[in-house]
């Protein structure tokens, strides 16, 4: 009789299919960021991880499966999304968020190479970028709201231009991929926040004094 863990499972075989199926996605990640989601195939998926095929199939039956379990570790990689879930980060971590991203260029790749792929008819991952992409908004207003009042400097509220944040935060991630060497991304974004905020630098920021008190 095979021995169980103390929380039930079925001891070592559960967790060497557990870390296989790990292995597979970071595999399919790989995959998915060179060739996007049409040219990812199965059998491309298992050559990474030493497997036939149809080895592969005993752990994700379709590639539909296995793309959902690469977005289901998806807050493993894009923290940029959690960050501006729900009430928002402050702006400032959101800024560390974009350096710890420049370590990451696979994961930003795969990241990017998804989101443009799922903008096409029928894409399994259409849903799944449409809510990442909702949350982003209401969490970034809400971030801009904690940071500059119900105004900025420039008169928009925080819901007009936190789709203006998410933009920048990709559209820099995806310049930095095409370009590393002329795109600091960390720092643009910082100069995007300072536009957002121009008298912040010298102390006479309307947004700080006046915004938060409409």
């Amino acid at each position: 009789m095979t021995a169980k863990s103390p929380d039930g499972r079925r001891g070592g075989r559960t967790a060497r299919s557990e870390d296989r199926r790990a292995e597979i996605v970071e595999a399919a990640l790989a995959v998915l960021a060179e060739r996007g989601y049409r040219g990812t195939t199965l059998g491309a998926v298992a050559d990474r991880v030493g497997l036939t095929q149809q080895g592969l199939l005993h752990y994700f039956p379709t590639k539909e499966a296995l793309l959902a379990a690469v977005l289901d570790a998806s807050g493993q990689w894009d923290l940029t999304a959690a960050a501006l879930r729900g009430t928002g980060w402050p702006l400032e971590m959101l800024a560390s968020l974009v350096e710890y991203h420049a370590t990451r260029p696979a994961l930003v790749r795969t990241y990017t190479v998804l989101a443009a792929d799922s903008v096409t008819a029928r894409h399994p991952a259409r849903a799944f970028f449409r809510r990442r992409y909702r949350r982003a908004r209401e969490g970034g207003a809400n971030a801009l709201r904690e940071e500059y009042g119900q105004r900025l400097a420039g008169g928009l509220t925080p819901e007009r231009a936190a789709p203006l944040l998410a933009a920048v935060l990709d559209g820099l991630q995806l310049q930095w991929l095409l370009d590393p060497e002329s795109v600091d991304m960390a720092v643009a974004f910082r100069d995007f926040l300072r536009l957002l905020d121009p008298g912040a630098a010298d102390g006479t920021s309307p947004a700080r004094t006046a915004g938060k008190g409409e």
